[in-house]
């Protein structure tokens, strides 16, 4: 199963697709999406949309995991932040792509194991998770591939439920 775990924004847009077989979690690409600041709304939104359709199509994920939104400052932000959500799951479902939401404290519970763990905890076990030599930079990066193993280590769980279900 390949995940395309996205950590949502408009000036940054943090992305990382990892394969998993098995319980073995494999890196295959991450990277961020950037738009200029002095850009209307609206062409930076285009920009992201584009720029996720180019990223499903060359690495054709399986499921799309993005972070559930969470604002307690600025209403504004939340907004255009959202904005940049839709156009991103537009685009996954455009292509036939299953998306999937988490709020920050589930990420953090299914890569640390603590709710309220911090930001420097998550991003080493990211990097563990994924055997990688150093934190993904900027952060946005490191948050999209901890949405992506929360997503593969959750996916175990559901296909087990489900598997449990339809065998009653």
């Amino acid at each position: 199963m390949r995940i395309l775990g996205i950590d949502p924004g408009i000036a940054i847009v943090g992305f990382g697709f990892i394969d998993k077989e098995g319980s073995k979690l494999t890196p295959v690409q991450y990277g961020c999406i950037q738009t200029e600041a002095h850009t209307p709304t609206e062409e930076r939104l285009l920009q992201v949309y584009e720029a996720t359709l180019q990223l499903i199509d060359k690495y054709k994920p399986d499921a799309m995991a993005l972070e559930r939104l969470f604002f307690n400052r600025n209403v504004t932000t939340a907004f255009t932040v959202g904005q940049a959500r839709g156009v991103q799951i537009l685009a996954a479902v455009q292509r036939g792509i299953p998306v999937a939401e988490y709020t920050p404290l589930q990420v953090k519970q299914a890569v640390v194991g603590y709710g309220k763990a911090e930001k420097k905890q998550v991003q080493e076990m990211v990097r563990m998770f994924l055997k990688l030599k150093a934190i993904p930079k900027p952060d946005d990066v490191a948050d999209a591939l901890a949405v992506a193993v929360c997503h593969a280590h959750s996916s175990t769980l559901n296909n087990k439920i489900a598997e449990v279900l339809r065998n009653d």
